[in-house]
């Protein structure tokens, strides 16, 4: 089946509602490099698994109805308890627009918005120039001490009786020698369809350190894509885990560019997905220079007619000798239903590099599941501690101490749901 197009001449019309402001010469440009590469489609290698026909869909009627800005009902409740959750200095995004209020004066941050000095965008990176041209605003961060809370970045839609397309672009950069923790966390409420597409670009400075958690849990009904774009200077070091647990149609890429020596990248992944559900993990590490480091380890639960992606590709350039890459993929099937396309790829081009990658695809231990229920526990009980054990290791991972208990409680109410469907 064809994909369908995405109306051109409506986000023409859509970006003409925008303000004239220092991003209209970015948006046009946007406009013209979408016009001519349009969006990926499932013959582009790295969206073959990944159909974007629902975004498109939702897209196009939300153009055709005239490209509201503001759809949906009042955040404010859902905003209130999810940042009341975690202990942050909260910045939200909601809908696409920035809150003023919450962008005040803290010791070791400052705000600004690309309107007041605009940067040029990537426009090689898919969905990167739908972002531009549709962009209200930007927010740009600059960390140059520690704080003592971690930076939250709420970005919430909401979607009810009509149809919702929301940008969000976060510019972020973490001082030489700054310590940050940073936490982003995708929301949404409402029973409406909504797509959202956001850009997070993290610069992380010369021996300066960042841990950073991405928190997933948007409504069934909405789709996501989004991106982080992380540069790392030379002895930088940068701790990230991500949790996804919401949405219907999910997709993550993470691009990581070492070009510095003694760059060091951990981060981990968690996916947990149920009948209807379809999330891609797309991660690049680029190792330019020797010797960086980067290690990756991403899980899955999988329950119901679900699918689920995961690609993680890391390349060694030649000369950049001294590089140590790993990578690893595990994941839980509880279904004969669910899907999980696995790929990890190694591109070297240096002689001296330690490399290694591994996946698995796999079902409960049924000795373990036997040995709970000889102890008393049901079938669908001794899965979801079974199921628990497999994500834990993930969880305790989380680098943002501060986030953590939280991660914990909406990881379990998760599976506590996912596991309902087992049959007895």
């Amino acid at each position: 089946m064809k994909q369908q197009l995405l109306s051109i001449a409506g986000v023409r019309d859509a970006v003409l509602q925008l303000p004239d402001d220092a991003l209209t010469p970015m948006r046009e440009a946007a406009l013209a490099h979408l016009d001519e590469h349009g969006l990926p489609t499932v013959r582009n290698e790295d969206w073959k698994y990944t159909d974007l026909g629902p975004a498109i869909d939702i897209s196009n009627r939300w153009l055709a109805a005239g490209a509201r800005l503001d759809v949906g009902g009042d955040m404010d409740a859902a905003i209130a308890a999810i940042t009341a959750t975690i202990d942050a200095n909260w910045l939200v995004i909601a809908n696409g627009r920035i809150d003023d209020s919450r962008t005040t004066s803290i010791n070791g941050l400052e705000f600004s918005r690309f309107s007041e000095r605009p940067t040029p965008f990537d426009m090689n990176r898919p969905l990167a120039n739908l972002n531009a041209a549709l962009l209200r605003d930007g927010l740009r961060i600059q960390l140059s001490a520690a704080t003592e809370k971690p930076l939250g970045l709420l970005i919430i839609d909401s979607a009810d009786e009509e149809d919702g397309v929301s940008q969000a672009s976060i510019e972020i950069d973490v001082a030489p020698g700054c310590d940050a923790e940073i936490i982003e966390y995708q929301a949404s409420v409402g029973d409406g369809n909504h797509y959202a597409n956001s850009i997070v670009t993290l610069h992380i400075g010369r021996s300066a350190s960042t841990n950073y958690v991405r928190i997933q849990k948007r409504a069934r009904s909405h789709v996501q894509t989004g991106r982080i774009s992380a540069t790392l200077d030379a002895d930088s070091k940068l701790r990230m885990a991500s949790y996804d647990m919401g949405g219907g149609l999910i997709r993550n890429d993470v691009d990581i560019d070492m070009s510095e020596p003694g760059a060091d990248v951990i981060f981990s992944g968690l996916y947990i997905a149920g009948d209807g559900q379809h999330i891609d993990n797309h991660t690049k590490v680029d190792h330019r220079v020797g010797p960086t480091t980067s290690s990756q380890e991403y899980r899955g639960i999988l329950n119901g007619n679900c699918r689920c992606v995961w690609n993680g590709k890391a390349i060694v350039h030649k000369g950049a000798n001294g590089t140590d890459a790993s990578q690893a993929n595990h994941n839980l099937l509880l279904s004969d239903k669910a899907e999980i396309d696995t790929k990890p790829e190694l591109e070297i081009y240096a002689d001296d590099v330690k490399c290694s990658h591994g996946t698995t695809v796999g079902q409960l231990d049924a000795a373990a599941l036997f040995y709970l229920r000889t102890r008393g526990l049901d079938k669908r009980r001794a899965t979801e501690i079974l199921t628990h054990a497999f994500a834990v290791d993930i969880v305790d991972r989380a680098p943002v101490a501060a986030a953590r208990d939280a991660i914990a409680t909406m990881v379990e109410s998760r599976l506590a749901d996912l596991v309902q469907d087992v049959a007895l």
